[in-house]
């Protein structure tokens, strides 16, 4: 019964997480300008590799005896890494956007 659970929850964030994926895509083609360009796949797929990372540290959790602690790292690393290259990448666009007005 537990493991009958476990996986209908590991299988909605696993949808959960498309989900928030393919929304960031489609903000990534459909979005007018660089800024909210880059602010769509940014959230949103950060918010959808979680879903992924939660999915997968339940799976594997349930599977052992213990915690899955490599998800934890990769989770860590995930919501670290992103905010920080979407803010160097905004940066690095300032001063073309300076010299178009």
């Amino acid at each position: 019964m537990f493991s009958a659970i476990v996986e209908v929850v590991v299988a909605l964030l696993i949808v959960t997480g498309a989900a928030f994926v393919l929304i960031g895509a489609i903000g990534l083609v459909r979005l007018p300008d660089f800024f909210t360009r880059l602010h769509a796949p940014t959230k949103a797929s950060t918010l959808g590799a979680g879903c992924f990372v939660l999915a997968s540290l339940l799976h594997f959790s349930s599977r052992q005896a213990g915690l899955s602690l490599h998800e934890v790292l990769i989770a860590v690393f995930l919501f670290l890494t992103a905010p920080i290259s979407a803010q160097l990448l905004a940066k690095t666009r300032l001063p073309d956007q300076a010299n178009d007005a």
